[in-house]
């Protein structure tokens, strides 16, 4: 963290989450708090200014804390959010996708000079992109170079051998969602997975089945993805499911140029616009 260390930056946390409740216009403070384990943290809820000084700051902070926000949709105050890069891309992908308010969130922005996460390692935007203060000093971000390298190398496959590798990935899968409910890009109100109808999804935890729930959300969820890797992380039986996004991102980098999501800007997914002048020949 340039210019603070990590238990200043701990303290200044705390002092801007105690200033959000005293002003009365927040109600909870989201970031993170110890666990009865050195090397983890959990989520935490801070609603008062004395819960304040529970909240941590270290290498363990890995939780994403954007996605809570939609735990209330309509809140009567405020909710103010410990919010990183990854965690600020996530809030502009739900307030793009108007599962949120701006005015309902308090952003508390915090440089991240990453944690014991493998995701971090390609990490391209440690500064936070969307606050209402912030903390640290901003830091030079540069563009990965080696953000496709995996993908590029995973390509080189036969289609067979890319076939069996995810079949036997997918004959892993226990259909429990975990990847969905922590992603910020799976933000739908009701989730077609969810939904009792006959011919949509079946809910068997078989090969086929997890291979359409599979593909169905990578297609969901490929250009709108802010690759903050927590799909992956709280996947219980270890699934690769970034590999799977990032080759949806890799081919839309192909095909369109540049592109990340999660941006503050309002640039549409580009899977999810089209001009009626489109001059392909099968429209």
């Amino acid at each position: 963290m340039a210019g603070l260390t990590e238990a200043q930056v701990q303290d200044r946390i705390r002092e801007e989450a105690k200033k959000a409740l005293a002003s009365g216009e927040v109600s909870a403070v989201v970031g993170w708090t110890s666990t009865r384990f050195e090397d983890k943290t959990k989520p935490y809820f801070a609603e008062t200014e004395a819960e304040c000084d529970l909240l941590v700051w270290n290498k363990y902070c890995i939780n994403g804390t954007g996605k809570f926000a939609l735990d209330d949709r309509y809140p009567e105050k405020k909710i103010a959010i410990i919010a990183r890069g990854c965690d600020s891309r996530a809030l502009n992908r739900m307030l793009r996708d108007k599962q949120l308010k701006r005015e309902n969130l308090y952003i508390i922005g915090v440089v991240c000079d990453g944690k014991e996460n493998a995701v971090c390692e390609g990490c391209q935007h440690k500064n936070p992109l969307t606050y209402d203060v912030l903390i640290g000093e901003p830091v030079e971000e540069q563009m990965n170079a080696e953000r496709f390298k995996e993908i590029e190398a995973f390509e080189k496959l036969t289609p067979d051998q890319r076939y069996e590798y995810w079949a036997k990935q997918y004959d892993k899968c226990i259909h429990c969602y975990a990847c969905r409910n922590a992603c910020p890009a799976c933000n739908c109100v009701e989730c077609y997975a969810d939904q009792y109808r006959t011919g949509w999804q079946g809910k068997a935890a078989d090969r086929e089945q997890n291979q359409v729930y599979g593909l169905t959300r990578a297609f969901h969820v490929g250009d709108r993805c802010i690759e903050c890797g927590e799909c992956e992380r709280v996947c219980p039986m270890n699934l690769p499911i970034m590999r799977q996004t990032k080759k949806m991102l890799k081919d839309i980098n192909d095909l369109f140029g540049d592109y990340e999501c999660g941006l503050p800007d309002d640039a549409m997914p580009v899977l999810g616009t089209y001009k009626l002048e489109d001059p392909d020949e099968f429209m």
